[in-house]
Parts: structure tokens; sequence; C-alpha cells
């Protein structure tokens, strides 16, 4: 089985301000860890390049699959997530780039 290298990705609010850090091999990756949360509205900078991925995340309540341990609770919380869009970034350094580029895409 090939292992695809992990990527960094950093968690933004609309402000450009960065406020947490995740790995995954794709930005989805990243995206599910962070909707497991609870954030709504997702937007994350890969780092070591200059794009942003933008991501709307839900997380629901279900029941565990049946062939699930007996030691998992009857009901578990489900992550999705769905790509919006990505936009890229003049900068490397967030306080550089216009504040605007942080705003979610209109849905």
């Amino acid at each position: 089985m090939v292992t695809r290298e992990k990527k960094n990705y950093g968690l933004l609010n609309e402000k450009g301000e960065e406020i947490g850090t995740f790995t995954g091999a794709q930005p989805r990756d990243a995206a599910l860890k962070v909707a497991g949360r609870g954030v709504k509205k997702i937007i994350l900078r890969e780092k070591g390049t200059k794009k942003l991925h933008f991501f709307i995340g839900e997380r629901k309540n279900v029941p565990r699959p049946a062939n699930s341990p007996s030691w998992l609770p009857e009901k578990i919380w489900k992550s999705n997530v769905k790509k919006v869009g990505i936009k890229h970034m003049e900068y490397n350094e967030l306080a550089r780039n216009e504040k605007e580029i942080f705003k979610f895409p209109k849905e």
C-alpha cells in the first residue's frame, strides 16, 4: 500500500488569523477533522503554498455502524464537508494579503 505524504493546513478565521493547525494527505482530510470540532465555515491555508481552501462543514449525531466494536457508544458524531472553492494569496505572509481574500465565497 502506498502512503501519501501528510501536509499541514492552518485553520484561519475570516480576519486572516491562524487559529489552529491540522494534518492530512488532502485538504479534505484536515477539513473533516475541523468539522468534527463543530466548525461550519472552514478556511484552510495549505502551509508552504499560497492556496486557501474553503469548505462548509457539518457534524451529525448518528447511530453507530452494525459492525462496530462493543465499546463504541450507541450514537457517534459523523463529520461531512463540502468544498466551496480555492483562492490564491498574493503573499506567503498572512498579514500582507488583503483581508478581502479571507472572506468566505458566496455559496
